[in-house]
């Protein structure tokens, strides 16, 4: 299926791996000139050259990088010196870490609140104005299956995304919906990234056991009996950025494996 997205602008935060990396390795397959963003140069450089090799397969003019903590003013800015005209924002940051709410002082929930809603709305609130101009834009907030089902000691990720995830049912909404722009979020359970690696090796400490049986015991409690892959999280991504997409906004588009046991 041609997406319909060939010579538009991406940016994409967080892409230096995982699944930022995979949402915008997804969309240079698609002939999408991207920006990369991401706090570690050194991934990122080597994560650009990836996608520069990609592009040349797929003819995207260029893909470009910037080592920036996109979650402080003068990250953004140092995004928005390439230019504002972007028709596709990936929103992405790494998520807060677990622990008992009992531990957590205001300065741990203005950070997480900082991250995961207040940049992404910055984000949006710095394109989607022109991407409504151009009459087309696609905006993908990267959340977290714990808005449809919290997780008890990612209590920092389920109140700031959750409250992300407010704002969007709202702004997705208002007239740009009629002007060609969409916003959704694409919420992921588990997927095989060095953030789940990380998490379980910490889950496999404090249990005693070790990292395999941890790992396998959690694929099992998922009914596909394996983890989603960042490559085909960012074709779902690619996707909601696609001409085929135009009619889905204001939406939650969960991507687990089945995990989620509800039936809406």
């Amino acid at each position: 299926m041609d997406l319909g997205i060939a010579g538009k602008t991406a940016l994409v935060c967080g892409a230096s791996k995982g699944l930022g990396y995979g949402c915008a390795e997804a969309l240079v397959r698609e002939g999408v000139n991207v920006v990369i963003v991401a706090r570690g140069a050194e991934a990122l450089e080597a994560a650009a050259k990836k996608l520069a090799e990609a592009a040349g397969a797929s003819g995207a003019a260029f893909v470009k990088h910037v080592a920036a903590d996109i979650t402080t003013e003068a990250g953004r800015a140092a995004v928005f010196a390439l230019g504002h005209d972007f028709d596709i924002v990936v929103t992405n940051a790494g998520g807060p870490p677990p622990g008992d709410f009992r531990n957590w002082d205001r300065e741990a929930w203005i950070k997480a609140v900082d991250a995961n809603m207040l940049t992404p709305i910055e984000l949006i609130k710095a394109t989607v104005d022109g991407m409504a101009k151009r009459g087309f834009g696609r905006i993908v907030n990267i959340t977290s299956s714990s808005v449809k089902s919290p997780i008890d000691i990612l209590g920092l990720s389920n109140g700031a995304r959750s409250g992300l995830t407010g704002f969007v049912a709202g702004v997705a909404r208002t007239p740009i919906a009629a002007q060609g722009v969409t916003i959704n979020n694409l919420l992921p359970g588990s997927f095989d990234t060095d953030r789940l690696k990380g998490t379980m090796a910490g889950a496999a400490q404090k249990s005693g056991q070790d990292f395999d049986t941890v790992w396998e015991a959690r694929k099992k409690n998922i009914p596909a009996r394996r983890f989603g892959t960042p490559a085909e999280f960012g074709a779902i991504c690619a996707f909601l950025c696609s001409m085929q997409a135009g009619y889905m906004t204001g939406q939650n588009v969960l991507a687990d494996g089945g995990a989620y046991p509800g039936t809406y």
